[in-house]
């Protein structure tokens, strides 16, 4: 039998122009939701977040695609968990629940594997 290795994830995210045409109460409860679907990801069995990347230093805006807002690297023990953290952006509501996350940001997983250099 061999090892099921984990899945090497990189969780790309958007945030789009919704988010910065939002009022400053609005735009602060989709922080407080972003970061409540950041702790679901980090929280689903057998994920392992390993690091992440902001780029809103050096871009300012929407993103409509590459290069992204920021980045979350996983190793995730199968696709169905991967699914399971990008349904979070589809199912975290923001506020009184009116809108959820995605209506402000969304993500795109990158799927592969670690590359192991043989020596």
């Amino acid at each position: 039998m061999s090892d099921k290795k984990p899945l090497r994830v990189l969780f790309c995210i958007a945030i789009n122009q919704n988010f910065f045409d939002a009022p400053a109460a609005e735009a602060k409860a989709v922080w407080a939701a972003f970061g409540e679907m950041w702790r679901g990801i980090e929280a689903l069995p057998g994920v392992r977040v390993l690091g992440n990347m902001d780029d809103d230093q050096a871009m300012v805006g929407a993103s409509n695609g590459w290069p992204w807002t920021t980045y979350l690297l996983a190793d995730v023990p199968d696709l169905e968990r991967v699914h399971a953290a990008c349904n979070l952006f589809r199912t975290t509501p923001v506020g009184d629940g009116t809108h959820r996350l995605w209506r402000y940001c969304r993500v795109e997983a990158r799927t592969g594997r670690e590359l192991i250099i043989q020596a």
